[in-house]
């Protein structure tokens, strides 16, 4: 009986959540497709042109995983960050937590929507490269694996952001000033072994890395770290990321006043 109960719940919950972001498709959806546009236009066509091929294939096809990759993280982490908090600033997610639901459920039906965001948006972006670039995809499974697992541990990290935030700036704070030069600094425009060893050794802490490379991969069959350190990092991180959400929700941090 829970488990039907349950079931309804988390149903609830995720259509609640790719409710929120298809409502508004305007600011969700349409950005992200206009802002990787003008990085195609930019960076693939008029810059990409002088600077050649990239390990065997053309600038823009290197690039073009990487770019998927930053707008299903960015999107991830902002879809969870926004409507968690908006649930504590208008105090709804009370209800969520007198109800018998429990807190992994709520975790993974907020996490939900923000990979259905996520993959949406990728989905998005990688129509719009069909008109710069030729569709390749070496590896299907790892391309679908690695986008998954990113999306989840980005929805993951929105989510914590919103557990410890006290306004709607303070959801801003971290994509300002950590996500976006992690993901700038996380090989989208170039190959680490392009840069002199001592930043290729510190490339390597920035998480990143490893999942735009573990998607390149899946696309072009080209990356600068092995695959199986890819998965290993993502898995890690998005099981810390889960303990520690599910432990702040147990303790009702941020969340009970």
């Amino acid at each position: 009986m829970n488990s039907a109960v349950y079931w309804i719940a988390f149903q609830s919950l995720v259509r609640k959540e790719i409710n929120r972001f298809t409502r508004i498709w305007i600011q969700t959806l349409v950005p992200p497709a206009i802002t990787m546009t003008l990085y195609f236009v930019i960076f693939g066509n008029l810059i990409g042109s002088r600077i050649g091929d990239m390990h065997g294939v053309t600038y823009m096809q290197f690039i073009v995983p990487g770019l998927i990759m930053m707008a299903v993280i960015t999107n991830s982490y902002s879809n969870v960050s926004s409507s968690f908090y908006s649930a504590k600033f208008q105090r709804n997610i009370e209800e969520l937590l007198v109800a018998p639901v429990p807190n992994y459920l709520i975790i993974w039906g907020f996490v939900a929507g923000g990979v259905a965001r996520g993959l949406c948006v990728g989905a998005i972006v990688t129509a719009v490269s069909l008109f710069f670039v030729p569709f390749q995809v070496h590896d299907p499974v790892s391309v679908f694996i690695m986008l998954v697992l990113t999306a989840i541990l980005f929805s993951l990290g929105g989510l914590l952001n919103a557990i410890f935030a006290k306004s709607f700036d303070d959801i801003s704070i971290i994509p300002t000033f950590v996500l976006t030069p992690l993901t700038y600094l996380g090989g989208v425009f170039y190959s680490i072994e392009l840069l002199p060893p001592f930043w290729q050794a510190a490339s390597h802490v920035n998480p990143i890395i490893y999942m735009i490379n573990g998607f390149r991969y899946g696309f072009i069959g080209i990356s600068d770290v092995p695959m199986w350190t890819s998965y290993l990092v993502v898995s890690l991180f998005i099981l810390a990321l889960y303990t520690t959400c599910w432990w702040l929700v147990k303790k009702g941090t941020g969340l009970r006043h």
